[in-house]
């Protein structure tokens, strides 16, 4: 190859990476790929998730601080580079009627001037390809919803040197490929769920598959597969990491690993954008790419 494979990957809050393409990731970091993550918030309006850690006076007093060294952690068992944004957790809003989101928040930026901080991240990295997430955020959280915007201006505006001028936001560039995360599919759910129960084991997608039927999500196109059931493990080491968001003992890790890597050993994606000729399906986040690099 005579230029080196760069993948960008897109994330609202710091965890998201490690939920959501992380065996991608590692798999792709350890075939010598240079893989960026850039996290558009600092997660600090998340709630305390592990029922261990919640109460704990200095995590809530410095929950920006302690975010920021759970994401250290992760990055450095995942093997990839990642960066800020810069923008202000938004927070979930819950309740009928839903409150007000808070002022200064990542939703509540415009969004032509938020791309434009993506902009920069993607002119000076040059990534081929961008993962990010889908229109409706993979679940309707405010910043992944704002995320999906800003990416998709992001990908087309990288080469805009009229709306994203040379002199600002450095040399133009235009990746090639966007992709939306879609590791949380029906077809994953239903068969790790049907496995557990031939296995004679207690399912934690029981009530998944209820609430699906219930939000009525639309199926999403499975365009690619990667295989990466062998990097499984460093997926949940850097999950883990995220103390204050995983409990260890949790429903995430209830599937055995070897069930796991038996029954679906890929984590899927949808082709949202394509300069390049590809076939689809595809196995290969790069399909299209890499024999020109």
């Amino acid at each position: 190859m005579t230029d080196q494979l760069r993948l960008m990957a897109v994330h609202a809050h710091p965890d998201d990476e490690s939920s959501k393409g992380a065996a991608t990731m590692a798999k792709y970091v350890s075939d010598g790929v240079d893989v960026l993550v850039v996290t558009c918030t600092g997660g600090e309006r998340g709630s305390i998730l592990n029922p261990k850690l919640q109460g704990d006076a200095y995590i809530e007093e410095h929950i920006h601080e302690v975010r920021k060294k759970e994401m250290d952690e992760a990055r450095e068992i995942l093997g990839v580079k990642q960066e800020w944004l810069g923008f202000v957790d938004s927070g979930l809003p819950e309740g009928d009627p839903l409150p007000p989101l808070p002022e200064g928040c990542f939703a509540l930026e415009d969004v032509e001037k938020a791309a434009g901080e993506l902009v920069r991240k993607i002119r000076a990295f040059r990534p081929q390809v961008i993962t990010t997430y889908d229109e409706n955020g993979g679940y309707p959280h405010p910043d992944h919803i704002m995320t999906h915007k800003i990416s998709m201006v992001a990908f087309e505006g990288a080469a805009d040197t009229e709306k994203y001028p040379e002199a600002e936001f450095g040399p133009a560039y235009q990746p090639q490929k966007l992709y939306y995360n879609q590791g949380f599919n029906r077809p994953r759910t239903e068969a790790l769920h049907q496995a557990m129960l031939d296995s004679g084991l207690e399912s934690p997608y029981g009530d998944w598959l209820k609430r699906w039927k219930e939000f009525e999500r639309i199926e999403r196109t499975l365009t690619t597969h990667v295989p990466c059931a062998d990097f499984f493990e460093i997926r949940d080491k850097a999950l883990i990491a995220h103390a204050t968001q995983i409990d260890p003992d949790g429903g995430w890790f209830k599937v055995p690993m070897e069930l796991q890597k038996k029954v679906w050993p890929t984590e899927e994606y949808e082709l949202a954008k394509s300069l390049v000729d590809t076939s689809l399906p595809e196995d290969d986040l790069f399909a299209g790419i890499r024999d020109n690099a």
